[in-house]
């Protein structure tokens, strides 16, 4: 990440909104900011295989689910916050991972800019291509800042995406257990 580059494009954002960046309350501001750019944007220097990696043998063809992880992400279209929770459900193959690696699959893609329908796809691929499980199933529900508090101006709006893969993609009924197992 390039912070320079950050500290002065904020610097420029709040002179183009007519603020003084030397302004005692702004001056620390850009530094702020790309400090805070690290966190929030740090998905891009994470890679999911690492955190699915961490596998144990399992005689269960069972459903695995954990529910309502919760998560931050940013829009890519307008650069505002969205979040919300995930539910991850899948049917193992022959290896299950640890239950805190599915929620640090959800932090590496959440820490990026982008839309919530890929933020999902993303969480069920990668499950699906590291631990090829029969089938995964993916459930984000989120409030997003660009329709809460712009544009449309309408808070409290959820989105709902879902992603199968595997027997997910063709059996409604384990569908459908899942989305009861949840809440749905």
């Amino acid at each position: 990440m390039d912070k320079k580059k950050i500290e002065e494009a904020v610097r420029l954002f709040l002179e183009g909104i007519g603020e003084d960046p030397a302004r005692e309350g702004l001056v620390d501001t850009p530094a702020r900011v790309s400090a805070m750019c690290d966190e929030i944007f740090g998905g891009y220097e994470k890679n999911a295989a690492i955190p699915l990696a961490k596998t144990f043998t399992s005689e269960t063809t069972d459903m695995v689910v954990e529910k309502d992880i919760q998560f931050y992400s940013v829009c890519e279209h307008h650069l505002l916050p969205f979040f919300g929770k995930i539910s991850i459900g899948y049917i193992p193959g022959d290896k299950v991972v640890g239950l805190s690696k599915l929620a640090r699959t959800v932090e590496v893609y959440a820490r990026r800019a982008q839309i919530q329908e890929k933020l999902t796809a993303e969480i069920a691929n990668a499950i699906q291509k590291e631990l090829n499980p029969k089938g995964v199933i993916v459930l984000a529900k989120a409030e997003h800042m660009c329709m809460s508090m712009r544009g449309v101006s309408k808070p409290g709006t959820t989105t709902v995406t879902y992603k199968t893969t595997g027997v997910f993609d063709t059996d409604n009924s384990l569908k459908e257990l899942f989305f009861k197992m949840i809440g749905v």
